[in-house]
């Protein structure tokens, strides 16, 4: 257990829910900014000394919809508690048709130092079917400005659309390549309970794409990114040199982190707890000075090793052996051996005594693989 240095906040507004959110947001309701500003300058209060940190994210919903006053209205929430270490990251998630040269001009005045763009296609047809409220050339324009600024861009896209083709992905892909982000977070579409996709895949009005085919398109992601020029570093992810998300990083390496916010999540190395899920809810037990936690997942010195190991795998370095005995206090072996065996006589894992990593073919099951270590 660490002092924390890293530091995620949760902007739950969205000017429009997309058919397979499951996130914890609001949409439609900005009349609501005021108390949530309120509510997160209370919760900042329990911490007891001002926290220095290298890396900060804000995520959502949609941070960037709080428009230029409002981004600088959080960040001088922020500040009197939250320090930022010289060379701090500064992620903020932005909506494409958000990105204005005012929004930028606020950006920067903030210490903004990365915008995560949630991009998703660079394909009409395909944002459509995704339920986006944006077109592939504000995705274009966004980037350009961003560019232009010199704010480094992280751009999301996702794969397995509805009706979405093989040859459409690759076409994305080398739109995306063309347009030269620093980041490039690539996810498949899951069909999430209680999201207006997985009630209309249920009604049979959707359709997801083929499981071979969905393979095809992260198997044809991996190839024409690394192309490219980009480095795999993690299942999803995917950096030019020297670029990487510090603040997943520190996620992956399950370092300590603190996290405001409706449906926030922190972590002190062992312990997690994640804020009520519901925003209004948040706000008026946090205003009320009441418990706002909606779940505390205290681990096992083994539970956070297995964890480890999960996350740790998660990435193309995998796991080395001395590195995990180290920061977990356990082996392997002793953890996993088993499972770890098996993976490898499957094919979908290496273990060179020294070090283990997922194969090409583990990556795209590696979500069905936990299971055995957890």
């Amino acid at each position: 257990m660490t002092h924390p240095r890293h530091a995620y906040v949760h902007v739950p507004f969205c000017r429009h829910r997309c058919g397979y959110c499951d996130f914890t947001l609001v949409a439609g309701r900005d009349d609501l900014m005021e108390r949530y500003f309120a509510a997160l300058g209370k919760e900042l209060e329990r911490l007891a000394e001002p926290l220095e940190i290298d890396t900060l994210y804000l995520g959502g919903g949609t941070p960037s919809h709080l428009g230029p006053d409002g981004l600088r209205r959080l960040f001088g929430i922020l500040e009197p508690r939250v320090v930022l270490a010289d060379g701090a990251e500064i992620t903020v998630e932005a909506n494409p048709l958000d990105v204005t040269p005012a929004f930028i001009a606020a950006a920067h005045g903030c210490g903004v130092t990365r915008v995560s763009l949630g991009g998703q296609s660079l394909d009409a047809a395909t944002l459509r079917s995704l339920d986006r409220d944006h077109e592939p050339d504000d995705v274009r324009r966004a980037v350009s400005l961003l560019h232009e600024a010199a704010i480094r861009v992280s751009l999301d896209l996702m794969t397995a659309a509805p009706g979405q083709s093989l040859p459409a992905v690759e076409k994305d892909l080398a739109a995306v390549i063309a347009l030269a982000p620093a980041h490039v977070s690539v996810y498949c579409l899951t069909w999430e309970k209680g999201t207006a996709f997985e009630s209309a895949r249920h009604r049979g009005a959707l359709a997801a794409v083929p499981e071979d085919i969905e393979r095809a398109m992260f198997e044809t992601a991996i190839d024409r990114l690394e192309a490219g020029g980009y480095e795999h570093y993690e299942v999803s992810n995917f950096a030019r040199p020297h670029h990487r998300c510090r603040h997943n990083e520190a996620y992956w390496d399950l370092r300590a982190w603190e996290a405001f916010g409706p449906g926030a999540a922190r972590f002190d190395g062992r312990t997690r707890i994640t804020n009520h899920r519901s925003t209004t809810t948040w706000m008026s037990r946090v205003l009320a000075g009441e418990d706002h936690a909606g779940d505390v997942d205290a681990m096992s010195a083994e539970e956070a090793a297995r964890e480890r190991l999960v996350v740790g795998l998660r990435r193309r370095a995998g796991v080395g052996r001395d590195a995990f005995r180290k920061a977990s206090g356990y082996e392997i072996d002793a953890v996993a051996g088993a499972a770890v065996d098996r993976w490898v006589r499957a094919g979908l894992a290496t273990d060179d005594g020294t070090t283990i990593r997922l194969t090409r073919a583990g990556l795209p099951v590696s979500d069905t693989l936990w299971g055995d270590v957890l």
